[in-house]
């Protein structure tokens, strides 16, 4: 865990389990308040790195809840709403927010976002944009992969799902949390192949031999695994 606390406020309880499962794989303690009060109390713990905040709440508006933080705390503040006008955006960016983003959203925007509040807050140290393993080299400025120097062309969702399996390298992956973290927007459904057919397809364009798979790795009741060797178990 890297010890960062994450406020999440939002009363949408299926929006609450996928960003706190996504959170928390990537290290986060999280915090959930359903409500503007309990976001106010929340709020109150010093020790929180960042809070993400929704602006249509049960009891009050999120931007009044956002004031309200900001007369006591310079914690950095994302705004994660459906509310896609641009005054809803100055309103927010106004009241004192560090970021907006709208709804829907993919999570690894929203990951990328809050590491980057986080590197100007001076909690963490920036991440390489440029990630190597193996004959494998990663650009994740330009979201571009390459294999031995030559680029590996892949579609949007087949590079996301890279990323998120290297990211997690040496770690089973459950399909619920490779779909939560490649498709937090909830475009597949649960019982779908969509996530093996990504699979066969990017081991078709990075593994020497897709039919015996090295770096992604079927791991038998559990899911998949990104590896940097060993031959996928039969």
């Amino acid at each position: 865990m890297n010890g960062d606390h994450i406020l999440l406020v939002d009363d949408d309880p299926d929006i609450c389990t996928i960003l706190k499962d996504n959170l928390e794989l990537d290290g986060y303690h999280v915090i959930i308040a359903a409500t503007g009060r309990e976001a106010l109390e929340a709020a109150k713990n010093t020790g929180l790195s960042l809070i993400i905040l929704d602006l249509s709440l049960p009891d009050t508006d999120g931007l009044h809840v956002c004031r309200s933080i900001r007369n006591h705390s310079q914690v950095p503040i994302i705004m994660l709403t459906a509310r896609d006008r641009v005054t809803d955006k100055v309103l927010g960016l106004e009241c004192g927010a560090d970021d907006y983003m709208v709804k829907p959203f993919d999570y690894l925007e929203l990951a990328a976002r809050i590491r980057a509040c986080l590197r100007r807050t001076g909690r963490v140290e920036a991440e390489p944009a440029v990630i190597r393993t193996g004959a494998l080299t990663i650009d994740t400025a330009k979201k571009k992969a390459f294999k031995s120097g030559k680029e590996v062309e892949l579609t949007r969702k087949e590079f996301e799902l890279l990323v998120f399996l290297v990211k997690h390298a040496e770690r089973a992956l459950t399909r619920k949390e490779i779909r939560q973290g490649v498709w937090p927007e909830g475009r597949i459904y649960q019982d779908s192949r969509a996530i093996d057919v990504h699979i066969q397809h990017l081991r078709q364009k990075i593994e020497d031999d897709a039919s015996q798979p090295r770096l992604i790795q079927t791991v038998a009741g559990v899911g998949y695994m990104y590896s940097s060797g060993k031959p996928d178990s039969p």
